[in-house]
């Protein structure tokens, strides 16, 4: 026996599924990417301080790598961690700018997603000392 209409498209509760799927997806990446686009910029920023700043009689200037930074942050416009947070480390490989936070969103009413990030960038200043 042949059906005289066969169903076509989605049903009320299979379409409200899919676009509601859609629409979470969405929400998420809207609320959550800046996250990662200002990671990106710190990292980027960081690489090119630690890249290019050098080191005066020996020594690793601080608080020149810090102004460097906060240039950078201004032009860039990155939020989520200062300057300050940045620190000059020495380890058995030399000195690096490293940097450890925590960023937090709220995706919806109490809901919120936090993202952690670390790196460790090797100073110019310490390569071959």
């Amino acid at each position: 026996m042949k059906l005289a209409h066969a169903q076509r498209g989605l049903s009320l509760w299979s379409g409200l599924f899919v676009f509601g799927t859609i629409g979470f997806i969405a929400l998420c990446v809207i609320k959550v990417g800046p996250l990662f686009l200002n990671e990106f910029s710190v990292k980027r920023a960081v690489h090119d301080i630690a890249s290019k700043e050098g080191s005066v009689g020996g020594q690793v200037d601080v608080a020149a790598i810090r102004s460097a930074l906060q240039r950078r942050w201004d032009i860039d416009y990155i939020s989520q961690i200062e300057p300050k947070d940045i620190k000059v480390i020495r380890n058995g490989s030399g000195l690096f700018l490293s940097y450890d936070y925590e960023a937090e969103v709220s995706l919806f009413g109490n809901i919120s997603v936090v993202a952690h990030f670390k790196d460790d960038v090797p100073l110019r200043a310490a390569v071959g000392g």
